[in-house]
């Protein structure tokens, strides 16, 4: 084999071998995948280092979630695609070592000598062929440069959809933190009921044994206790409930939300607060996120895409110049041409100006696309404002309710052992510090998801509260750090 040949079977051998390393990824992912595609893997066990606050859980979920991975996939791929365009650019661009397209052939043929059919000769003789020849794009009119700067945007929006399944993931892992911890507090406030009524219920017979209260004095003490046991049951079912939802929002399996929970609930007036206060009104909010939510940034960067690809429609009307070189050896013989390009599409059936119109009406839905989200932003704001006002509203009326309350049973339970006040009376003192005590968690975490919602919503970083913060007028305990 000549020298010629050599050299582009070394310089095909070449070209092939930068291709192994995308091959050896992509038989590994297979690999990896595979456990997935026949049910034998599984989800991955609770991580002793998940940490026990808030903060510590969103982290977790932001690494672990099914969701993240994939719109960080996304990015990958529009990032791939990207460099996809960028290999075709023309010599006239940022990249003019990408406009050369190289191609190489080796062959190897042979004949026998011309002769009628019944004189065919069995002895064949054959030669060796190579050829290398390069087609270099050199200008394109600008279709290259809009179809990247759309691409490019295409990038950007996939990363700030990114950003917002994060924000998603940090909502959902949020809403399900607070809920936990609310129906941890709700069901001790369950058991604190069914231990009073047990305790009523221990008085009214030791006062039937002493005459001093009737027969169906016990029985109603008695369907009391029934009656608290009941919201026991239910309270504790809407517990592994929250539970095995705030495994779910980690990534992890739902079975093992049990395992997750660091610890006893901390009583009746156990809560815990994972935000500071904020006071902004929606007015301003508004002012801020539209700018910087994830929603309004996602359909403004697609906005951008939609008029450069508006700049390749009408670029691709316009013709192509290009240029190309060839190298054929046929043994013993070599020889090479060049030659210089120009096309223009004459007439393709309106494809092309239809084109441009197409990506014209995709253009005006891109901008309509803005409106609306940002309606769509303003009406979410509006909601989540007046949602953490109205709760901590109610936070504090049922922090005034407790107080008042606790008041009453106390004199109640007084009035009870010396015969002042009836059973109704004492069973109704305790039915409304239930109650309040009830209002007042659900009333704090509404609060608490809507402030975290607001977080979400305007995209600002979440910022947890620290022990020792002012949180507002009232200052539950917090989770610390």
């Amino acid at each position: 084999m000549s020298g010629a040949a050599r050299g582009t079977a070394c310089l095909a051998l070449a070209l092939l071998l930068g291709g192994c390393g995308a091959v050896l990824d992509a038989r590994r992912t297979q690999r990896e995948v595979e456990g997935r595609a026949t049910g034998e893997a599984r989800l991955e066990n609770a991580s002793r280092e998940i940490g026990t606050n808030l903060a510590a859980h969103v982290a977790y979920a932001l690494v672990h979630r099914p969701s993240m991975a994939s719109a960080w996939l996304a990015v990958e791929d529009a990032r791939l695609a990207l460099r996809e365009i960028a290999a075709s650019a023309p010599l006239a661009s940022l990249t003019p070592w990408n406009a050369i397209g190289a191609d190489g052939t080796l062959g190897h043929s042979e004949s026998s000598d011309s002769a009628h059919f019944d004189k065919l000769k069995t002895r064949t003789e054959g030669k060796g062929t190579a050829s290398l020849s390069l087609d270099i794009l050199l200008y394109d009119f600008g279709r290259n440069a809009a179809n990247a700067r759309a691409q490019a945007e295409r990038v950007v929006a996939a990363e700030l959809e990114a950003t917002s399944a994060g924000y998603s993931v940090f909502e959902d892992v949020a809403e399900a933190y607070f809920m936990r911890l609310q129906t941890a507090a709700l069901l001790e406030v369950a058991l604190t009921n069914a231990q009073m009524r047990a305790e009523h219920l221990e008085q009214a017979e030791q006062r039937l044994d002493a005459g001093e209260a009737k027969p169906l004095d016990v029985l109603r003490a008695r369907l009391d206790l029934a009656e608290s046991r009941e919201l026991v049951v239910a309270a504790s079912n809407n517990f592994e409930n929250a539970c095995a939802t705030f495994a779910n929002t980690l990534g992890l399996e739902a079975s093992q939300g049990r395992e997750l929970w660091a610890g006893e609930p901390g009583g009746a007036d156990g809560i815990r607060r994972g935000f500071g206060e904020t006071h902004e009104d929606a007015a301003s909010l508004f002012a801020f996120a539209r700018t910087n939510a994830p929603a309004c940034l996602v359909s403004r960067a697609r906005l951008r895409a939609a008029s450069a690809a508006l700049d390749y429609a009408i670029a691709d009307l316009r013709p192509t110049v290009s240029a190309s070189v060839a190298l054929n050896w046929t043994d013993p013989l070599w020889y090479w041409r060049w030659g210089v390009n120009a096309a223009q599409s004459l007439f393709t059936g309106w494809r092309r100006t239809t084109a441009v119109e197409r990506a014209t009406v995709a253009l005006k839905s891109a901008a309509a696309d803005v409106d609306e989200a940002e309606l769509k932003l303003s009406l979410a704001l509006e909601i989540a404002v007046e949602e953490r006002d109205n709760a901590r509203e109610a936070f504090l009326t049922a922090e005034a309710s407790v107080k008042s309350a606790r008041e009453n049973l106390e004199t109640v339970s007084e009035q009870l052992l010396v015969g002042d006040v009836s059973r109704i009376e004492y069973t109704d003192a305790v039915a409304d510090l239930m109650s309040a005590l009830a209002n007042r968690v659900k009333a704090f975490y509404r609060g608490q998801i809507a402030e975290s919602k607001l977080f979400a919503l305007t995209g600002r970083p979440p910022r947890y509260w620290q022990a020792g913060e002012p949180s507002g007028p009232e200052s539950p305990e917090g989770e610390g750090t």
